[in-house]
């Protein structure tokens, strides 16, 4: 009963945001039972309300991830620097005219930017030899604040038509949630989840220290790549469709 009770009070709680708005819902229920039969339950709430599910078990996952992966109980991917990079990919690639707001396309530029954000932390931080996680924290920090800052300028100075929906990606938003975009965040999720269920049992093992885990048969530098992927793919993927939404990474694990 304990185990199943999260999982009815989370079904519960997505039924009752997508039966409350601005516009009213005639038949509610009706609408419910018959996928497609209403435009504002399927084509909005719907796509939005399972966007907010999903992305909490994303962000939640790759905060177990990057916490593994520097054997640190407050690391998290905004910390990392993987939400400000992924921002920066999708905000990148808006701002080229190579991707639209909203779109699979941003997806994949905001899943890159990630991957190259969390990348230079790791690299940074073995610079002087032992990979460290205080070393990981520190440089992280300093990562995140330089693609923010990027964001910002690129945002400041971008002159066009959607410039405004930009500054969605440093509030947290699921405004521009539909259900094209929710298909490319549910495939990322998958990925980052599928990795990250391959490696729990060797990040267990890691947070013992390195010099244990290796003695007991954990290839240490392999765990920590793979942690980097899942976690690049499930905030990539998160905060290219949302936005940067902090504290779920770190509170979750």
């Amino acid at each position: 009963m304990k185990k199943t009770a999260p999982i009815v009070l989370l079904i519960v709680a997505a039924v009752a945001a997508m039966s409350v708005g601005s516009s009213q819902v005639d038949d509610f229920w009706s609408a419910l039972l018959n996928p497609g039969s209403n435009e504002i339950v399927w084509q909005i709430r719907f796509p939005r309300v399972m966007a907010a599910v999903i992305v909490g078990a994303a962000l939640g996952i790759a905060g177990l991830m990057a916490q593994g992966a520097c054997n640190n109980a407050i690391a998290e991917p905004a910390i990392l620097g993987t939400a400000a990079g992924a921002s920066f990919g999708a905000v990148a690639g808006i701002a080229t005219g190579l991707v639209q707001v909203g779109s699979l396309a941003a997806l994949a530029f905001g899943t890159a930017g990630a991957l190259l954000a969390t990348s230079i932390t790791f690299k940074l931080a073995a610079l002087r030899g032992a990979l460290s996680s205080f070393n990981l924290i520190i440089v992280g920090i300093a990562v995140s604040a330089i693609f923010t800052s990027l964001v910002g300028i690129t945002s400041a100075v971008l002159n066009r038509a959607d410039a405004r929906s930009i500054s969605f990606w440093s509030l947290g938003s699921l405004a521009l949630v539909t259900n094209e975009n929710l298909l490319g965040l549910i495939i990322t999720t998958l990925a980052g989840g599928v990795i990250a269920w391959f490696i729990a049992p060797m990040l267990d093992r890691l947070s013992l220290g390195d010099h244990s885990a290796f003695h007991l048969g954990v290839n240490v530098p392999r765990v920590r790549f793979l942690a980097l992927i899942s976690l690049s793919l499930l905030a990539g993927g998160a905060v290219s469709t949302v936005g940067v939404i902090a504290f779920i990474g770190l509170a979750a694990p």
